[in-house]
């Protein structure tokens, strides 16, 4: 891995070729210092076709090509959830810096050992939480932080959208962690960690589907000064899909579709200000940027997207199922 890329563009890889890599793939090629390189799929038309498409200059049918190709400097993954441990120490162990889709993995005990290999091999790893880069996230948590509306009183954040339920959709399959709880319930949960921090104890409910995988989860996490946050997560259900942080002396919404791209909303004396950050990209850009940066750098690990906060997402997760009996 050649740092720091004084005179050339960092070369990216991607691994898994879903609808999350087509998106990142676009705002990927917004990037002045970057340029998608290699992809792979188990599909070598599939991946010939998406390299096309974001004209990378190697498509391969393997994931262990890729990952040999000693001129890819940063791997985005998009596979399944259940693949991210395997996929994520095959790049590593080539010295490839990766940025991983999340959730990271899927239990606290893969995660550390993600994170082991990553300080063994001394090689870049943070997990692709895209929504702690976006402009509007950042500007609520300055919000937050700096107690512009005072101290915070509660916390109601939802993600949820109604799909038939097919189980031939690796949303619904149980064995790669599908369900509503690690695909979309991670948004809301980290909405509560990101502010608040960790949960004194939570309180936890679900629904499944007749395969196990879970169709709903309801949450509290419960914190001193009477402080609660009410998070959900649903595939059966058409959710607001925003953040509402209650203030003392205000209080901020993040509308519709949270996680990615929107406004933010101030209500106050009854009066509702509508902020617009003007993005005009799909929202990938932010995290890629910030990994490039720390390429760059030459560090191993994000200062913003921790180590230790994503093991403290994955520990919640693990929480919550333990709590409602999901097991994988």
């Amino acid at each position: 891995m050649s740092i720091p890329f004084q005179n050339r563009k960092i070369r990216w890889g991607i691994i898994g070729l879903g609808s999350i890599a087509n998106k990142f793939a676009a705002d990927l090629l917004t990037i002045e210092n970057a340029e998608l390189y290699a992809v792979a799929s188990r599909n070598q038309e599939k991946a010939d076709a998406f390299a096309k498409n974001y004209h990378a200059k190697k498509a391969y049918n393997s994931y262990e090509a890729l990952a040999k190709d000693s001129n890819v400097d940063a791997v985005y993954i998009a596979t399944p959830h259940a693949l991210h441990k395997e996929n994520t120490l095959l790049c590593l162990e080539n010295g490839i810096a990766v940025l991983c889709e999340k959730p990271f993995a899927m239990n606290a005990l893969e995660v550390n050992d993600m994170i082991a290999k990553a300080k063994e091999k001394n090689v870049l790893l943070m997990e692709a939480l895209w929504t702690y880069f976006l402009p509007h996230y950042q500007y609520v948590l300055d919000l937050f932080n700096n107690k512009t509306y005072g101290n915070i009183t509660k916390l109601e954040a939802d993600f949820g959208f109604e799909r038939p339920y097919d189980t031939s959709s690796r949303l619904f399959n149980k064995e790669l962690g599908g369900g509503s709880l690690l695909d979309i319930g991670i948004y809301p949960i980290f909405a509560a960690l990101s502010t608040l921090g960790l949960p004194k104890n939570l309180e936890a409910h679900a629904t499944f589907f007749e395969n196990g995988a879970d169709s709903s989860c309801s949450m509290v996490f419960n914190y001193s000064n009477n402080v609660k946050a009410y998070l959900k997560s649903s595939l059966i259900q058409t959710l607001p899909t925003q953040a509402i942080f209650y203030f003392e002396h205000a209080t901020v919404k993040i509308n519709t579709m949270f996680h990615m791209p929107t406004t933010v909303s101030i209500i106050k004396n009854d009066k509702e200000t509508i902020k617009d950050f003007n993005y005009n990209t799909i929202g990938y850009n932010f995290e890629a940027i910030h990994f490039n940066q720390l390429l760059m750098d030459g560090k191993t690990e994000s200062d913003i997207m921790t180590f230790a906060i994503s093991q403290n997402i994955i520990k919640m997760l693990d929480t919550v199922r333990q709590t409602i009996g999901l097991n994988y």
